[in-house]
């Protein structure tokens, strides 16, 4: 069920995941779609993140930079992929109005992936490599949240090149002192 509305959602956008087309797909009754999944929305987030999770891995090899450039590129390429941007802006933009989709886009996608980065950020604190008074959450939204600025306000172009400078600016900081 998860492929056949990922399938949907990446091929046709978020309005093509319905119950009737992911049921039809998956070959299963719109009943069980019902019992595990209090919206469509629920299920083509959950399915988004099914699909993108093993391109999000997050190395921690002990080089807070490597890994942080590695990752963001990920990201990145994963964000300007055609049918995969477009399938999380369009997650994103519904999300604003379903909660539901709103509360499985967060659970299953943004949650887990904060997590994890804020998680691999404590141990570069731990090893010395970020300043022990460094708001760690700050520091995940200024590097994912500047990508999903430049995905869903197109006004600047989103690169890999972009996602390095992001890495190098916050680690370097901006201040000459």
């Amino acid at each position: 069920m998860l492929r056949a509305a990922a399938a949907l959602l990446l091929n046709e956008g978020i309005k093509a995941v319905t119950f009737d087309r992911v049921a039809k797909a998956a070959g299963s009754s719109k009943m069980t779609l019902y019992k595990w999944w209090p919206s469509a929305g629920a299920l083509a987030a959950e399915a988004f993140f099914a699909h993108s999770e093993h391109q999000l891995e997050f190395p921690d090899t002990g080089d807070i930079r490597a890994d942080l450039t590695s990752q963001l590129r990920a990201f990145v390429r994963l964000i300007t992929h055609a049918d995969t941007g477009t399938a999380i802006a369009g997650l994103i933009g519904v999300a604003q109005t379903d909660p539901e989709l709103s509360a499985a886009f967060s659970q299953h996608y943004s949650a887990p992936r904060r997590a994890l980065a804020l998680t691999v950020f404590e141990r570069a604190r731990d090893r010395g490599q970020l300043r022990g008074d460094i708001d760690l959450g700050i520091l995940v939204d200024q590097l994912w949240g500047a990508c999903y600025n430049r995905l869903l306000i197109p006004d600047a172009p989103l690169n890999e090149d972009y996602a390095i400078a992001l890495v190098n600016n916050v680690l370097d900081g901006a201040s000459t002192t």
